[in-house]
C-alpha cells in the first residue's frame, strides 16, 4: 500500500495557513514544522540543515537558494509564537480565518507571514538563475530570549560563503527599522531561613529580603524614567527596569525559604545597561552578606538568562541601500522591542528589520496580518529575486 504525499502550499497565503496549523508556542517543540518544510525542500532537491537544541526538541533550520558564492542575503525569521492561554479569539488561533481584509491566526503578524511570503517564492528563485544566493535562517524559541539565534549564526557563518546583508522579518509595515533595543534578563533568587512567623528573630524571610532588592529595582526604574529624555527615536527613549514574575514562600505563617523573581533591563547603550545591573548587583551582595551572617545557608544569587545586544545599525549600509530600494522607503525607524539583529550585526552582518504585518496586531487575541501587507511582502521577494539575478 502507497501513501500519497501531502500537497506543499504555493501562494503565499496557502504557506500560512500551513504554518499557522502548527501550534509552535515557545513552550512546545517545532519539530512539526521544520520537518514538514525540510521535506519539501528535499522534493525539490534543497538540501536544509537542522541545528538542534540541547534537548533535543527544538531546531533550527538553515537553507540556501542559489550559487555558492559570498554576498548572499539571508532572510530570518522564528518559527516560535507567543501563547493563547487566556486571551478571547473570534476563531480558532490554529486555523487561518480572513475577516474583512484581515488574516487571523496566531503567528500570522510575528512572524510567520514573512515566512510565509519567503518559503512560496523558493520555487522562483530556484527557477531564477540568482548570481548571488538567498540564505533562509529560521530560529526557534526568540519569544522566550532568542535562545535558538546563536547556534544557528554560528552554523550559518561555518556552513556558507560570508552572506552580505541579513534582514529579519518582523513585522514592520515593510518600513525599514534599523536599530532596536538590547535586553539583558535576569532571575535573582533569595535563600532564607524558615522558621514560625510569630518568631521572626529565629529566621530570615527570603520574602522581606527581596522585596528590599525589588524596591531598588524601582527606584532604579523611576530614576531613570525622571532623567531628560534624548532624541534616539525610542519610546521611551530611556532604559527601562521591569519585574515581570514574582514567586515566594510556602504558608502564610512561615517565613519564607525561597523567593525568586525575574526581571529585565532594555536599553539602546549596553553600558548604561551593565550600570543598572552592576548597582542592583551591589545592593544584592550587602543584603546577601547581612543574612549569610545570621544563618550560613542564606544567599542572593542571580542568573543572567539572556544577554541581547542592541541593534545599533553601525556598518549597516548595504542593508540599509539594498532593502531601501526593494521598499522603495527611505525613511529609518528604531523599535523598543528586541529582535535577533542585534546577534547578526554583533557578528559582523549588515542588518536591518523589515517585515509585513505590524507589531501592534502581535502577540493580541485575533492576532492578524491584513491581506495588502501579505501581499507587500510577497511583492518584496519579488524584486529581491530580480535583485539577485542581476
Amino acid at each position: 500500500m502507497t501513501t500519497t504525499p501531502p500537497a506543499f502550499p504555493a501562494s503565499a497565503r496557502e504557506w500560512l495557513a500551513r504554518l499557522i496549523a502548527f501550534d509552535t508556542t515557545s513552550r512546545n517543540s517545532n519539530l512539526a514544522l521544520v520537518d514538514a518544510i525540510a521535506a519539501w525542500l528535499d522534493a525539490m532537491g534543497v538540501r536544509s540543515t537542522r541545528i538542534a537544541g540541547a534537548a533535543g526538541r527544538k531546531a533550527n533550520l538553515l537553507f540556501s537558494i542559489g550559487p555558492e558564492v559570498a554576498g548572499g542575503v539571508v532572510l530570518s525569521g522564528h518559527t516560535d509564537v507567543v501563547p493563547v492561554d487566556g486571551q478571547d479569539w473570534s476563531s480558532d488561533p490554529w486555523t487561518l480565518c480572513e475577516r474583512d481584509g484581515r488574516l487571523h491566526g496566531r503567528g500570522t503578524a510575528d512572524m510567520k507571514g514573512f515566512l510565509a511570503a519567503g518559503l512560496s517564492r523558493v520555487p522562483a528563485m530556484l527557477a531564477a538563475g540568482l548570481k548571488r544566493p538567498v540564505h533562509f535562517a529560521l530560529s526557534y524559541d526568540e519569544e522566550v530570549g532568542l535562545l535558538g539565534a546563536p547556534s544557528l549564526i554560528e552554523a550559518l557563518l561555518a556552513g556558507v560563503p560570508r552572506p552580505g546583508l541579513v534582514v529579519v522579518g518582523e513585522p514592520t509595515g515593510m518600513r525599514i527599522v534599523d536599530r532596536h533595543k538590547g535586553i539583558m534578563g535576569l532571575r535573582t533568587t533569595v535563600l532564607g531561613h524558615e522558621a514560625h512567623s510569630s518568631q521572626t528573630h529565629l529566621g530570615v524571610s527570603a520574602n522581606m529580603v527581596a522585596t528590599r532588592l525589588m524596591a531598588r529595582i524601582v527606584e532604579i526604574a523611576d530614576r531613570l524614567a525622571a532623567a531628560p529624555q534624548d532624541a534616539s527615536g525610542f519610546e521611551p527613549s530611556h532604559t527601562t527596569t521591569t519585574i515581570g514574575l514574582i514567586n515566594g514562600g510556602t504558608a502564610p505563617n512561615i517565613l519564607a525559604r525561597e523567593c525568586s523573581f525575574v526581571w529585565d533591563i532594555r536599553s539602546a547603550s549596553p553600558t548604561e545597561a551593565r550600570a543598572v545591573y552592576d548597582e542592583v548587583e551591589a545592593c544584592a551582595r550587602e543584603l546577601d552578606a547581612a543574612i549569610r551572617a545570621r544563618f550560613a545557608d542564606c544567599g542572593i544569587a542571580t542568573e543572567i538568562l539572556s544577554d541581547v545586544p542592541p541593534l545599533t545599525g553601525v556598518g549597516n549600509a548595504p542593508a540599509l541601500e539594498l532593502v531601501s530600494r526593494l521598499t522603495d522607503t527611505p525613511e529609518r525607524e528604531v523599535a523598543s522591542y528586541v529582535a535577533e539583529a542585534g546577534l547578526f550585526e554583533r557578528a559582523g552582518l549588515p542588518t536591518v528589520i523589515c517585515g509585513p504585518g505590524r507589531i501592534a496586531q502581535a502577540h493580541q487575541p485575533d492576532e492578524y496580518i491584513e491581506t495588502s501587507q501579505l501581499a507587500a511582502g510577497e511583492a518584496f521577494m519579488d524584486r529581491l529575486v530580480e535583485a539577485l539575478c542581476r
